[in-house]
């Protein structure tokens, strides 16, 4: 009797617990047969389903294909706390050849990532595909450490706890290496509307 209430009852504890605990999200899924999202030296335009935000960054370098990058992302649904996407965007464009940093505008969370790549500079630009959930706001913002720790390594980014999201990112750029490593901008979000609105 015993093991027969054990196993009617887990699943729906999993299953809360997933809901409502902190937990880790992974395995990841990057898309189909994990293929790359672009080719090198070509645009791309990665979006995530509606309702699902970024969660995981893939990456490996080139120097021989223009020290240029293959890239490749994961995503997974937003808390249902947040409720569905309220609007959704195309941040600026970060030029290619700068230093930038960034944030999803109107307390947006980054779901999704649109790239160019330009010989001229050996580098690409980029903007940022944001939506918006109701009136959250973000809190408890950190940085992530660098990726890739050094220019030219691969890259393997991935969000270890639910209710984390991206809200954007700081790039720097090697004029020598013709690369960059990346810092995620992470934030928690309200679970309820608030009056904040960041620019």
């Amino acid at each position: 009797m015993d093991l027969i209430l054990l196993c009617v009852f887990l699943p729906l504890v999993t299953v809360a617990w997933g809901q409502y605990g902190d937990y880790s999200y992974g395995p990841y899924n990057y898309g189909d047969n994990d293929e790359w999202v672009n080719v090198y030296r070509q645009g791309f335009n990665f979006q995530c389903p509606h309702g699902q935000v970024i969660v995981a960054v893939r990456s490996v370098f080139s120097k021989k294909e223009g020290s240029d990058r293959l890239w490749n992302y994961a995503c997974m649904p937003a808390a249902q706390s947040l409720g569905e996407p309220t609007e959704c965007w195309w941040e600026e464009i970060n030029r290619a050849g700068t230093e930038w940093y960034q944030t999803c505008s109107n307390n947006g969370l980054v779901a999704g990532f649109q790239s160019q790549y330009f010989p001229s500079v050996l580098d690409r630009e980029w903007q940022f595909y944001c939506c918006r959930y109701s009136r959250r706001c973000p809190y408890s913002c950190w940085l992530t450490t660098e990726y890739p720790g050094h220019y030219g390594e691969d890259m393997d980014m991935m969000m270890y706890t639910y209710d984390h999201y991206i809200r954007g990112a700081t790039t720097t750029f090697s004029a020598v290496d013709r690369d960059r490593q990346w810092k995620f901008i992470v934030c928690r979000m309200t679970e309820y509307d608030c009056p904040f609105q960041n620019v």
